[in-house]
């Protein structure tokens, strides 16, 4: 592996096991997800001038309005997601710069992302290439339309708030599905929907803090 995808200093692997302890704590407790984020370096996916601050249990900026999750927040969503066993096909609303996308790519056997803002997805292409992550499929697109040429999915992970959940993404749920999607414009809140084959149960998991969801393409 390279310096730069190793890390040094403050995106060392040290560093990055103290992030994964702090996990530990906060009540994470899958130790597929543990030991995948503990491999996957978050330094890459932030400008250089904010790589010290890379596992530092906060949100940072990428450009465009935009930011990388919170390690926290990539850990539980995918804990949730996962909770009931493996997953085959997963879509993503909002790649943003592929960290999340990484993360959920060695735990599925396929991602769909779908990104907005095309120069974002570019850099998140580029990362993924890096860590030889080729299980991804990417689309420029607006994320309230989903990805329905490939529906159902058996997962859905939407990183950004709708002020309310999507009718297109609830009808490409495929039955026993799961969808963790951040809900709400002045305060949010994440919830797991579910769906059955009478409905979907909607379950309300704590308050949260995500860029709104925005439609169209840029």
């Amino acid at each position: 592996m390279s310096e730069r995808l190793q890390g040094i200093g403050m995106t060392s692997r040290r560093t990055r096991g103290r992030m994964i302890e702090r996990l530990k704590q906060q009540g994470i407790k899958d130790p597929g997800i543990l030991a995948v984020m503990n491999d996957t370096p978050r330094h890459i996916f932030v400008d250089e001038a904010l790589s010290s601050r890379s596992y530092e249990d906060t949100a940072l900026p990428i450009g465009y309005n935009q930011t990388i999750s919170q390690p926290y927040i990539v850990a539980k969503m995918t804990e949730l997601l996962l909770a009931g066993g493996p997953l085959s096909n997963v879509l993503e609303i909002g790649t943003g710069c592929g960290y999340q996308t990484a993360v959920l790519a060695q735990l599925v056997d396929k991602v769909y992302s779908v990104e907005r803002i095309g120069p974002l997805l570019k850099k998140a292409k580029n990362y993924l290439w890096d860590l030889k992550i080729n299980n991804v499929s990417f689309q420029h697109s607006d994320g309230s339309w989903g990805w329905p040429e490939k529906a159902p999915f058996e997962g859905i992970l939407v990183t950004a708030a709708p002020s309310e959940i999507p009718a297109s993404l609830l009808q490409q749920m495929a039955i026993g599905g799961v969808m963790l999607i951040p809900v709400g414009t002045n305060t949010q809140e994440l919830h797991k929907i579910v769906r059955s084959k009478t409905g979907y149960r909607d379950e309300i998991i704590e308050a949260v803090t995500f860029v709104p969801f925005l439609t169209g393409r840029e």
